[in-house]
């Protein structure tokens, strides 16, 4: 049984209305499929403008809180927003980790000359949290542009191509832009965040402990567990920080001449989607995130001393890493306390002496 009459002035039209729908998919079905993709990019780049805007908005409103400078900062809060690091050239990589730390360290030491311009009365631990908040607005403003070059491109060629690379990754886009959001909300208030999962279990293992710093940002506490001596090491806190663990375990290993039984590194994981969040498992090897160069500091002098290297780490996505901590990551310390005394106990011996390191950001963590 046909639907569509086959004689009559009816009949005809629909004919001609298939014939013209067709002409137009062969010769126009591209073009109409731009409009479609540059219309959802456009209506995404409008919410990412806004996101942009009010991170902007809240950092010159926190560092002129904090900060109480005579002078308006908005100026130099724009500037920070549009600073870039340039890399090494890696050309000849032989010797590029001892180049990229020297850019990163002066990077570092630059962003805290500005914050302390911006915010002549904030203290230390502010001028950390300022410094990373700044950071977010920064990564919000970047990923912003990102996506309105492309679209401008898209529009300017009419390529398919160009505009189709951001259309297919805006849903990821969006997930890390709302992860920013987030952040900067939660250190502008001095609040821990899900990264900090592995600095929280140092710091509870080193509570009560005398502490020193072993290196820059990074502290050290000797603390008995288990018959055993174990060196504690996390960022200093309560502000914004990562510190340097790579080169805190390189330092304690020169001290003990190499003399530690096994390292145990606790921190945070990239979860899976399906898996659930706060998670505890275990692994080997050194488990550090970031560029790199603390890593591989951690890998060079664990395998010239030849000492092995366990890993305890709590499952999350980005979003739960740099936003405020949930209630399954504070939940899931405790089990990874107690996995690390497992350990301790599998692969020691009593009187040993061994490494436990937290790795993470310590903001809303003292000591």
């Amino acid at each position: 049984m046909s639907f569509v009459p086959e004689d009559g002035i009816l009949g005809l039209v629909v004919q001609i209305g298939w014939l013209a729908f067709i002409v137009v998919s062969v010769f126009y079905g591209q073009r109409l499929q731009m409009w479609t993709m540059l219309r959802e990019v456009g209506s995404s780049l409008t919410r990412f403008k806004a996101m942009k805007d009010w991170g902007r908005k809240t950092a010159i409103t926190v560092v002129k809180e904090v900060g109480k400078k005579k002078d308006d900062p908005t100026v130099m809060i724009e500037e920070f927003l549009e600073h870039r690091v340039y890399p090494p050239v890696d050309l000849d990589p032989a010797g590029i980790v001892w180049k990229l730390e020297h850019v990163l360290d002066v990077r570092d030491d630059r962003f805290k000359d500005d914050v302390k311009l911006m915010a002549p009365e904030a203290d230390e631990t502010q001028i950390f949290n300022l410094e990373m908040m700044l950071g977010c607005a920064a990564a919000l403003n970047i990923i912003y542009k990102i996506i309105r070059h492309y679209y401008l491109l898209g529009k300017k060629t009419m390529s398919l191509y160009s505009i189709m690379q951001v259309q297919m990754i805006l849903p990821m886009l969006l997930i890390e832009a709302k992860a920013y959001a987030s952040a900067l909300k939660a250190i502008s208030q001095g609040q821990p965040i899900g990264d900090g999962v592995g600095a929280l279990v140092a710091a509870k293992l080193m509570h009560g402990y005398e502490q020193r710093e072993i290196a820059k940002d990074t502290i050290v506490a000797k603390v008995p567990i288990e018959d055993r001596t174990a060196y504690v090491i996390k960022a200093r806190g309560p502000g914004a920080n990562v510190g340097k663990p790579g080169e805190a375990i390189k330092r304690v290993l020169e001290e003990t001449e190499g003399k530690i039984s096994t390292i145990i590194m606790v921190d945070a994981s990239q979860k899976l989607e399906g898996e659930k969040r706060g998670d505890v498992y275990g692994g080997v090897g050194v488990i550090i995130g970031g560029i790199g160069v603390e890593k591989f500091k951690a890998d060079e002098s664990v395998l010239k001393h030849k000492v092995p290297v366990n890993a305890v780490y709590v499952r999350e996505d980005m979003g739960d890493a740099i936003s405020a901590m949930r209630k399954e990551i504070i939940d899931s310390v405790d089990p990874a306390i107690e996995k690390v005394k497992r350990l301790i106990l599998e692969r020691t011996n009593a009187k040993d002496s061994i490494m436990i390191v937290g790795v993470g950001n310590s903001v809303g963590i003292g000591q």
